[in-house]
């Protein structure tokens, strides 16, 4: 197993795994379950990653998500629950926060918007999928209100990575996108771009990003604590799992943050 990793912070682990060989819309790692994986896969990747974390299996929480706005604690009562009510938990949930050390929370992306955050103040840590609809709907000031709520975190304590997603030069939209950007009242200017197509034509790009980073800046993280990672999974999609690539019934990358205990 191959990761990308990020330094958010001492006693802190955060990372994406990346797809490690293969040319199969399954081949190398993958720990997301509902993408149409076989389940032999799927655990024994998760196995893998465990023991590299050295931590339980049920220590590693993968919400299912919907490309909507739920945030969830993980907290004691989470981890108590079965197995069954578990996965009723982390349905529809595509943000994760937690103050538990030991506990790897992460959310599954395949050209959509990973976000890893971490309060090194409270010793709070997030994962966020940001997809264009939750960026639309802003789920990153969502989880940092969640955040601010629940823990009485800081932003300004918040250090945070944009992790490997698809860039602006291949993030090609409808008008219909475009105008749900400028119906929430986004800097059109800051994130969109017309680029030429190969008839002629004009169409959309939006730079996810920069739309995210702005998200994370409004809230209070200071500019200097957000790492952008640079990487675009569409053109990089030997290394990261690309749904534009390879459609959806293909891998994920799983992006992961963990406090290590003390």
């Amino acid at each position: 197993m191959i990761t990308l990793n990020y330094n958010l912070g001492t006693d802190t682990r955060a990372f994406s795994t990346m797809r490690g060989g293969g040319s199969g819309n399954y081949d190398g790692f993958n720990i997301t379950h509902y993408c149409g994986d076989t389940p032999e896969h799927v655990a024994k990747c998760r196995e893998e990653l465990c023991s590299m974390l050295k931590i339980p299996d049920t220590h590693l929480i993968v919400p299912r998500q919907t490309h909507g706005c739920k945030v969830l604690e993980i907290g004691k009562e989470f981890m108590e629950a079965n197995r069954e009510e578990r996965m009723h938990m982390l349905e529809g949930v595509d943000a994760v926060m937690t103050s538990l050390p030991g506990v790897c929370i992460g959310v599954s992306t395949a050209d959509c918007i990973p976000l890893l955050l971490h309060d090194t103040r409270k010793r709070v840590i997030a994962a966020i999928h940001a997809g264009w609809r939750g960026t639309v709907a802003r789920i990153a000031v969502e989880c940092i209100r969640k955040m601010q709520e629940i823990h009485g975190c800081s932003a300004t304590d918040i250090r945070a990575v944009i992790a490997p997603g698809i860039s602006m030069d291949a993030f090609e939209i409808g008008d219909e996108v475009y105008r749900a950007f400028e119906e929430a009242g986004f800097d059109m200017q800051r994130i969109s771009k017309r680029y030429p197509t190969r008839n002629g034509a004009e169409k959309w790009h939006i730079d996810l990003w920069e739309a995210n980073r702005l998200q994370l800046t409004a809230t209070g993280v200071p500019a200097g604590n957000i790492h952008t990672a640079g990487i675009c999974t569409y053109t990089s999609h030997k290394e990261f799992f690309s749904a534009r690539r390879l459609g959806i019934n293909s891998g994920r990358i799983f992006n992961g943050i963990m406090l290590e205990k003390a």
